[in-house]
């Protein structure tokens, strides 16, 4: 098996991982987006080893290669099958199973005071319990259908609202607090009475997190003939934690075209083997537990090198659809360096795929936390204006990064 093989035999670089590359040459074929939540769902699942089966793979795991180190494809049409090997291994050693679509969904759209509000309401039920997601709902002007942004506890995430209201795009709320509690979870929470064999330790809030924003979309398409949203056009974002909840919920349901990930740190777009060479940072070991499955953290320090895969490939998954990372190096704990290395990693995917203008990630400095400056709006409009408007004027060829002499290639 691939992760049992000694490191030396699946060791591989950025650099060859770009002198390997067949790319298409014919990206503009490649679906942006997908009318269902898991296109890999028929695939068996990949072989799984223990920490004590497997080797360490440096500097960082290729995701092209097959679980089972039978040999590597950089041909679109094993695509499906290659994300869904890596969607196994991030529930597997990272974040829990994120259950599939429950049977029984019900979805009701509740108009508010103005043509322009209301509310999505949603009742999942699961083994005779329901847990009911409310969302906030701001409409543009108009018939629609319009494109449509989930953001991650408010209408927009942590973006200045006028990137979307300027542009006839519908904002939605996804509110954590419905699903699993923050900081701290409970066992009394809704997600875990529908799911009683999941537990703290077994579970981490990303996994269920992203299955409620797959719920929020469940809803969306049950209420289409009277909530006018386009269902092609969604996007998701958040920043810092919910940052990471944006990327997470985007890589995980292929019903999401745009993902905009923001200074999202360790557990989101930095690579956990390139953070593990870094300072004070957010590293494996000292991620938050609840966010993640207890188990994960057995690869904390040197064990690292060990996890068959890395946040690279958790971005892949996004592919062919589109993401958009940021970092800020004012704040040392969002690990910068490793979401350069870790971006760099993720672009080789989708360049391979002739589609690189699907990829792109803004790293500056010199604003707050979850700040956007006038310096970085264009970059995020560029990518609004392109895959939740279909503009392809606009230009998301977006690299920004203060590391001209890093080798990440290396």
């Amino acid at each position: 098996m691939k992760r049992i093989l000694a490191a030396s035999q699946v060791r591989i670089t950025i650099a060859c991982l770009f002198l390997l590359f067949i790319g298409l040459g014919s990206g503009a074929q490649l679906p942006l987006v997908y009318p269902v939540e898991n296109t890999g769902a028929g695939y068996p699942l990949p072989p799984l080893p223990t920490l004590d089966q497997l080797s360490a793979i440096e500097p960082l795991p290729d995701p092209f290669m097959w679980s089972n180190g039978s040999g590597r494809s950089t041909n679109f049409t094993d695509w499906a099958r290659r994300r869904s090997e890596i969607k196994a291994e991030i529930e597997n050693y990272e974040i829990g199973p994120k259950p599939n679509r429950p049977d029984t969904i019900s979805a009701t759209w509740i108009p508010g005071a103005t043509p322009t509000t209301g509310t999505l309401q949603v009742i999942v039920t699961v083994n005779g319990q329901t847990l009911t997601l409310s969302s906030a709902i701001s409409l543009p002007a108009g018939t629609g259908p319009f494109p449509a942004v989930i953001g991650m506890n408010s209408l927009n995430g942590s973006l200045p609202a006028d990137i979307f209201t300027s542009r006839n795009i519908a904002r939605i709320t996804f509110t954590h607090n419905q699903v699993t509690t923050y900081p701290t979870p409970q066992a009394t929470d809704p997600y875990f009475r529908l799911y009683p064999n999941f537990n703290r330790d077994n579970i981490g809030q990303y996994s269920a997190w992203a299955w409620g924003v797959s719920r929020i979309i469940d809803g969306l398409e049950l209420v289409k003939s009277s909530l006018p949203i386009d269902l092609k056009h969604l996007g998701v974002t958040g920043c810092s934690y919910a940052g990471k909840m944006a990327l997470f919920a985007g890589a995980f349901d292929e019903r999401i075209a745009l993902t905009i990930a923001q200074e999202s740190g360790g557990g989101g777009a930095p690579a956990w083997r390139v953070s593990e060479t870094l300072g004070d940072v957010e590293k494996l070991g000292s991620t938050s537990h609840e966010w993640f499955k207890e188990s994960m953290f057995q690869f904390a320090g040197t064990n690292v090198s060990k996890l068959p895969h890395d946040h690279h490939e958790l971005m892949a998954m996004v592919a062919p659809r589109a993401l958009l990372v940021t970092g800020n190096t004012d704040f040392t704990w969002l690990a910068n360096p490793s979401c350069y290395v870790s971006a760099r990693a993720a672009q080789e995917v989708w360049k391979t795929f002739g589609i690189g203008d699907r990829f792109g990630f803004y790293i500056d400095g010199g604003h707050n936390h979850c700040a956007i400056p006038d310096a970085q709006k264009p970059a995020i409009e560029a990518f609004v204006e392109k895959f939740l408007l279909g503009n392809t004027n606009a230009n998301t060829a977006i690299a920004v990064n203060p590391y001209p002499d890093m080798d990440y290639q290396r």
